[in-house]
């Protein structure tokens, strides 16, 4: 999924400064996260830490822009040249231990017992990755907005309803104070609109996919589905949002500028965010009906089916999971950290922090995309539905179209294994 999105740069190939003994094992890591300064520097401690704790292993990295990652991967597995540990994303694991490119973990579950749910990757049954960090959508506002348009501000234990969503915004745009009422980051369309977006479609009560992953059938295009494209495409006929050819310079400045009067964005960008406003609350998603819900899974780390040193590779994992690099990884990039005792030992999460309630946002409303290998497709069929109701096509034809790409993807690869 792509949530860091200041991910960008060339290959670059890394070790540990350490001077591993020279009887310890190669063990190979590949990383998506080329470019970014911070995750690196955090990374390669990690590895260093790992290298000289002990006399068995020698973690060395290679770091790939974020974009040509799954490419190099899947050309890799073809080739047999796949590394020890792979970085994936949450979504696409399925996928991955489906296609033969990774193994379960050999790590005892208990291991995680207390890591938040959307940074385990979990594939018929059995754990094939962990994350170090997870990540949360909310609703970006000014307190003193709120205030000003005489607005009740949602909370987790009440948050507003369809009709007090729709009211907001109606009582922001006829303020006649903001370009537009909500920025949803439409620029973007890549896996941004199945994590930010289907938890709307889920709380009218559909969903990308029926979860029991043979048909989409009625799920994303039964009544609930179709309440809730009309819904989506009153959003930009109405006025309410920019659509598919917004600046992508909104989603850093047009909130932070008040272009916008509430955002629907993530906790990456929440540090920025509150450095430039000083009244910001973090708000959660509206209840369309069966709930609210916001996404939940980002990038973890697995073992390779081609690695020869299993054992090696899920001690690196397993030591790259303490709380101290967990709490490191949340400081460092402003993330969620996976458990409750890392998250304590955060600047942000601990109890009365000021991003403490993405935490409990995760934990509460979090809900995993599609958990099938058919989901790397059925994510790109939904992003184009989208961006077409968005665009002004008919809701109905656009839905069943999407059906009728999902259903055949689905029959064309045997069901992807689901039974």
């Amino acid at each position: 999924m792509k949530l860091t999105k200041h991910l960008t740069g060339v290959v670059i190939a890394s070790t540990c400064l350490c001077t591993p003994a020279l009887a310890q094992t190669r063990l190979t890591m590949w990383y998506h996260g080329a470019g970014n300064e911070v995750e690196s520097r955090i990374l390669n401690q990690i590895i260093s830490d790992f290298n000289t704790s002990q006399s068995d292993w020698t973690v060395t990295i290679e770091s790939f822009p974020e974009k040509s990652y799954n490419d190099s991967v899947a050309a890799a597995a073809l080739a047999g040249n796949l590394p020890d540990i792979l970085d994936v994303d949450g979504p696409v694991m399925p996928n991955w231990a489906w296609a033969g490119y990774l193994q379960p973990l050999p790590i005892d579950e208990s291991e995680f017992a207390d890591f938040l749910p959307g940074t385990k990757g979990v594939w018929d049954g059995k754990l094939y990755s962990v994350g170090l960090w997870d990540a949360a959508v909310a609703l970006f506002a000014r307190q003193s907005t709120l205030d000003e348009l005489g607005l009740r501000t949602p909370t987790l234990d009440k948050p507003w309803s369809r009709e007090e969503f729709m009211a907001a915004l109606d009582a922001a745009k006829a303020s006649g104070k903001f370009e537009f009422a909500l920025d949803l980051g439409m620029n973007d369309q890549a896996e941004w609109y199945s994590y930010a977006f289907s938890p709307f479609l889920q709380s009218f009560g559909g969903d990308i996919v029926d979860r029991s992953y043979k048909t989409a059938e009625g799920a994303l295009n039964g009544e609930a589905a179709q309440a809730f494209g009309k819904w989506w495409q009153s959003l930009f006929s109405g006025g309410y949002a920019p659509g598919t050819s917004e600046d992508p310079a909104d989603q850093q400045t047009g909130f932070i500028g008040g272009k916008f009067a509430f955002q629907w964005n993530g906790n990456w960008r929440a540090v920025a965010t509150m450095e430039a406003v000083d009244d910001v609350v973090f708000l959660p998603a509206p209840d369309f009906g069966a709930g609210n819900k916001i996404g939940a899974g980002s990038w973890q780390f697995g073992v390779s089916a081609k690695s020869k040193h299993p054992e090696g590779a899920a001690e690196f994992i397993k030591f790259a999971a303490q709380d101290k690099y967990l709490a490191a990884f949340s400081d460092g990039i402003g993330l969620i950290p996976p458990t409750p005792s890392a998250a304590q030992m955060t600047k942000n999460y601990k109890d009365g922090g000021p991003l403490a309630v993405f935490f409990d946002l995760s934990k509460a409303q979090a809900l995993v995309r599609p958990v099938t290998p058919g989901y790397v497709v059925q994510a790109k069929v939904f992003t184009k539905a989208l961006a077409d109701i968005a665009n002004g096509a008919d809701v109905a034809d656009t839905l069943d179209a999407a059906v009728d790409e999902i259903d055949a993807d689905i029959e064309s690869n045997g069901g992807y294994g689901h039974r």
